[in-house]
């Protein structure tokens, strides 16, 4: 079986790299996973050493502060609270006083405030409590859950070929830039601020929907000139995927986004985040464990391979071999498949009809192929960063003869 999925795009270097399985099985680190320790108050004496040395390695341009975390999910949790507390500070002028300490407790204002996050339409951020009110991808997801009455904008649907469509596209990224900001101002008005926008480089589970750099150009600086934090969600994009360590790089962001979460294929969550939006206070970002050590060794060990393997240069390679593939089979069979889309192997390709994604998938699975699916109609592919030419030829192989049998 050929994985190019796996584990919903969280193996960076397939199965039982050597790497990987020689931090594992090295008879130092068994004290690690068999006595965890709360980081919050009992952090290894080597860990803050650790760390420092990832952001030296991994970190995006202009972020210097990381926090650990355990996924995707509560990541993107913490960053929003780190928004919060920023934008009640700047805002208050200073610390909680005695009357926000006490209200608080209970739940009451002034202490506890009525900020909002704006999210998009086909957005997933994960599936706790804060994140399922900014997830729009899966009715299932979220029906019988209490939610936030948080907004939420449209995010772009582009036509493909994007060369064909500039013209299209540019106006409807700009409908949905004007949306973003009619919200913050109505939601300013009506007393309950936005304090920040999340956005994910690609909306995955969503169904692998893009955006060109100019969107995220220019949904940066309306967060900017309305104080709201630009949090970038790269659970999905980080670590190579797109041909990037991270998606956002791909932007040309004139500064850093203000928090970039990452999980799955770095195999310890967490994010990175500007020192302006680090809490004046003590344990305000604390819970037990913040973070596992296991998985930032093995993280340790994925960026240390990514980089001396020159892995984001495959990945780009490979992706361009991928996609010229699935571009040629959509042209050979235009009545089942269409809107090929991708950044290097990070890349979908449409069924004309929702009712043959589950088919297709099913079929290529049955030839030996394992790949995913994503909204109403998408096949997504997620291969390990060690994924080369040669396999991309057996998927599309695969795809091809899978489709001759719809």
């Amino acid at each position: 079986m050929l994985d190019v999925f796996c584990q919903i795009s969280s193996l960076p270097l397939g199965y039982s790299h050597p790497d990987l399985m020689a931090v594992v099985t090295d008879p130092k680190n068994a004290s690690v996973s068999a006595a965890r320790p709360a980081l919050v108050f009992f952090p290894n004496m080597d860990y803050p050493e650790k760390l420092e040395k990832l952001v030296e390695s991994v970190a995006p341009k202009g972020l210097k502060h990381m926090q650990t975390m355990m996924c995707g999910a509560c990541a993107n949790e913490f960053a929003l609270k780190q928004s919060f507390i920023r934008y009640r500070h700047r805002e208050r002028g200073g610390l909680p006083t005695e009357e926000d300490l006490a209200s608080a407790k209970y739940n009451q204002a002034p202490g506890t405030t009525n900020y909002a996050v704006l999210s998009f339409e086909g957005g997933f951020h994960g599936r706790t409590y804060a994140c399922l009110s900014l997830t729009h991808s899966k009715a299932i997801h979220k029906v019988d859950i209490p939610a936030e009455n948080w907004p939420f904008a449209p995010f772009p649907r582009l036509k493909y070929p994007l060369k064909e469509f500039e013209t299209e596209n540019r106006a409807e990224e700009n409908r949905c830039l004007a949306k973003v900001r009619e919200i913050i101002d109505e939601r300013k008005q009506a007393g309950g601020p936005v304090a920040a926008v999340i956005v994910e480089p690609i909306q995955a589970e969503g169904g692998d929907f893009h955006a060109t750099p100019y969107f995220f150009r220019n949904l940066q600086q309306i967060c900017k000139e309305t104080g709201a934090a630009f949090i970038v969600d790269e659970v999905q994009t980080c670590c190579g995927a797109t041909g990037n360590l991270w998606a956002h790089e791909a932007w040309d962001l004139p500064e850093a986004p203000d928090f970039v979460t990452f999980s799955k294929k770095l195999i310890s969550g967490g994010y990175f985040f500007k020192k302006e939006f680090e809490p004046k206070l003590g344990l305000r970002i604390a819970n037990t464990w913040m973070g596992d050590p296991s998985k930032v060794l093995l993280m340790e060990a994925v960026v240390d391979v990514v980089k001396r393997d020159r892995l984001l240069e495959l990945t780009r390679e490979s992706g361009a071999h991928l996609q010229a593939g699935l571009e040629d089979i959509q042209n050979k069979y235009p009545q089942h498949l269409h809107s090929t889309r991708g950044a290097a192997t990070f890349c979908a390709i449409n069924t004309t009809d929702s009712a043959l994604l589950p088919k297709l998938a099913a079929n290529m699975r049955d030839k030996g192929v394992l790949v995913g699916t994503c909204g109403t109609n998408t096949l997504r592919f997620r291969p390990a960063l060690i994924f080369q030419p040669h396999h991309a030829d057996i998927v599309l192989d695969t795809l091809e003869s899978a489709v001759k049998e719809l």
